[in-house]
């Protein structure tokens, strides 16, 4: 994040420009992320992001030098808002529509279409207790909104903000997310952030020594800078975190205590392409290459270049395969359908989410029974439990588990009205989860502070096995949380169900739109384990929210080329991209002893019919995709009645057509004659049930 029009903060970096404009080759890398249609992409293989494409035009600033493609670049700026309209207002991340107005003001752009959305900010965002306990915003991203109302000439100093940004300094000088009565140091880069509010509001900076000596200790012994002195957490040194104390110390006249030893470790950061990693031997990306860059010509020092290459591609064992994994699928209803669903869709893993006691292992023996090769495992999402880290805040959502089934793998620490510390936390549940041979996914947190300390100790320490990318709905966390991308090549990604339903069934267009495929020698939970580890994962959907384009993320070159060489092996659709292979209908013969299923008889047989509708998110049934024609028993045609059940929000939760049969003895038939809305094409399905 660059400074918007402070020239006196700025002149650091465009005094560097000549020297830096020298240099060709950060440009050329620039240039290898440049996509079609004018934005910028993190990695050559991902998709064009607004903010990468902000940190390339935030490079070519520096440098002095024309963006390539301006027109697009700044109509990519201006158009490609990476949420969805609806979480404008709620949880907003105004950071988004900062990087569009100095973006799109660095191209010598006009911005007036932005002043009627960032008028309305009057104020601190209203953030939901379900995410974070105090209910306090995001810190970065409520300084964003206060920065775009300076750029567009705004008001900016009324009450509410003054009174905000102030209530998160601490003694020192520093800023976090939290009032700084609600305990906990500053962090460097939140610092940086309620220094240029404070810019913003009018307020003076002064020499403040107490704060240039609390910038000064954060640098470490390798002269990059770590998130704030002697931290407990995480405590290792970043490109962004030396920018941000940089930029700080500049703005309050002074520098390093060791400049050299910052330009030397700043230096240390380039690679061989021309661009900066997030740290020494990282791969490059456009925010860490933008920041160094600005951080270097704060210390008046040219970008020196790099020999530093990373790694070769890697080369995979022999013997592996392509299987399909979901994390958090449903965990009730029907085991019959889940096990059909499984195996029609070829899911090799079926994480179940908070099941019910006996679930799991019901599916299990429904699919041994029937020689479906699903392993059921436990996927949960501990609802209720709250972690806390000094000066960051007490979020949710920090406990998304997964063990094989069977196992004891301690209790939840669910108890909303006293959250756990995050080192209670890390050395008790996860130690649990990891003890018993489980993993824990990171699920999202839009603290991008609280976030990079909470996945850098799971590099060094292995507390999370991997992070959600593909979300039910229409979310990607990669998009909504692109500093996430930060982790590529050092944490897997995989594909989050967190699903929302009482049955399976009715949660077939998740189930069918994405999944995790990772590479294997069997498709265990000892073989997923080393797919985690040697990060042999990659998400991918294909489904009417991506308008039926497939869509990967993560995995390296070596990985997505195994992957895609056995397509056939795990894809689910057809010749015509919108052709899901999904099953029109779902025909079960229930009795009393069948467990978990709906409509079970008191006595005899019930069949069960459920038909293919398109699904809510939350995991309900939508508009019919197919139609009943005939039932019959015994190839004798039955009436079968309709049963429809609504939620308590009177919404349809369940449709099903049902008929019954009492004192039935020996072996039977049934089958269902059952049409396609969008082709006309029939279908049958027929059991034979006892």
């Amino acid at each position: 994040m660059f400074p918007p029009l402070h020239r006196r903060m700025f002149l650091g970096s465009l005094a560097a420009a000549p020297l830096a404009a020298r240099d060709s080759s950060l440009a050329n890398f620039v240039e290898t992320l440049a996509k079609p249609g004018g934005g910028y992409s993190w990695l050559p293989e991902s998709d064009a992001h607004l903010t990468p494409t902000f940190g390339a035009v935030a490079c070519y600033h520096v440098l002095g030098e024309p963006c390539p493609g301006r027109a697009a670049t700044a109509r990519f700026l201006r158009e490609r808002y990476p949420m969805p309209e609806r979480r404008r207002n709620d949880r907003p991340l105004r950071r988004f529509n900062y990087e569009q107005i100095q973006g799109l003001l660095w191209l010598n752009e006009d911005v007036t279409s932005f002043r009627e959305e960032v008028l309305s900010w009057t104020q601190p965002s209203i953030f939901t207790t379900q995410y974070e306990h105090g209910g306090y915003p995001v810190f970065q991203h409520e300084m964003m909104a206060i920065l775009c109302r300076q750029l567009l000439g705004l008001p900016v100093a009324t009450p509410q903000w003054k009174a905000y940004v102030t209530e998160r300094r601490r003694a020192n000088g520093s800023f976090n997310n939290t009032p700084a009565r609600a305990g906990g140091d500053g962090h460097v880069m939140n610092t940086w952030w309620g220094l240029l509010a404070l810019t913003a509001l009018g307020e003076p900076l002064g020499s403040n020594p107490d704060l240039i000596r609390w910038l000064r200790s954060c640098q470490t012994g390798s002269g990059g800078f770590t998130w704030q002195p002697k931290p407990q957490l995480a405590p290792i040194d970043d490109v962004s975190y030396t920018w941000a104390a940089v930029l700080a110390l500049d703005a309050l006249g002074s520098a390093p205590e060791r400049p050299s030893a910052a330009i030397a470790y700043l230096q240390s950061a380039r690679n061989a392409d021309g661009g900066w990693g997030d740290r020494p031997g990282r791969a490059s990306n456009l925010t860490a290459s933008a920041r160094a860059l600005e951080a270097l010509g704060k210390l008046r020092t040219a970008p020196a270049t790099s020999s530093r290459r990373l790694s070769a591609p890697r080369r995979l064992p022999e013997g592996l395969h392509a299987f399909t994994a979901q994390v958090e699928a449903p965990g009730a209803g029907s085991p019959s359908e889940a096990v059909e669903l499984a195996r029609v869709l070829r899911i090799h893993l079926w994480g179940a989410k908070n099941a019910q006691k006996g679930w799991v292992e019901e599916c299990q023996r429904v699919a041994d029974s029937h020689k479906v090769p699903v392993t059921f495992f436990v996927a949960n999402e501990e609802y209720g439990n709250y972690v806390s880290v000094p000066g960051l805040g007490t979020y949710s959502h920090l406990s998304d588990i997964t063990a094989p089934a069977k196992v004891d793998f301690g209790a939840p620490m669910i108890d909303p009205k006293n959250p756990v510390p995050w080192s209670h936390f890390r050395d008790t549940r996860i130690a649990a989860i990891r003890a018993a041979r489980g993993g824990m996914i990171w699920q999202f947190n839009e603290n991008e502070e609280l976030t990079r300390i909470l996945l850098d100790e799971a590099v060094e320490r292995g507390t999370y096995a991997a992070i959600a990318a593909a979300h039910f709905g229409n979310e990607n966390f990669l998009n909504t949380q692109p500093f996430l991308m930060r982790y590529h090549g050092l944490l897997p990604y995989v594909a989050l169900q967190d699903a929302h339903a009482q049955e399976s069934w009715w949660w077939a267009d998740q189930l069918a739109g994405f999944r995790t495929v990772f590479l294997a020698k069997a498709p265990t939970w000892d073989g997923w384990l080393e797919a985690l580890r040697e990060q042999r994962t990659v998400s991918i959907r294909h489904d009417a929210v991506n308008r039926f384009i497939t869509h990967w993320d993560g995995g390296d070159a070596a990985v997505r080329r195994a992957i895609a060489a056995a397509e056939a092996d795990w894809r689910w659709w057809g010749v015509q991209p919108n052709q899901i292979l999904r099953p029109a209908a779902s025909l079960v013969a229930v009795t009393p002893t069948s467990l978990f299923e709906e409509a079970r008889p008191s006595e005899g047989v019930a069949l069960r019919l459920r038909l293919r509708h398109r699904n809510t998110t939350q995991g309900g049934p939508a508009e019919p995709e197919a139609q009943l024609v005939e039932l019959t028993v015994d190839g004798k045609q039955v009436e079968p009645r309709l049963v429809e059940k609504t939620n308590n929000r009177k919404q349809l939760s369940d449709r099903y057509y049902r008929f019954d049969r009492a004192n039935l003895t020996g072996r039977h038939t049934a089958a269902a004659r059952v049409k396609l809305l969008s082709t006309g094409q029939e279908e049958r399905f027929e059991i034979a049930f006892s």
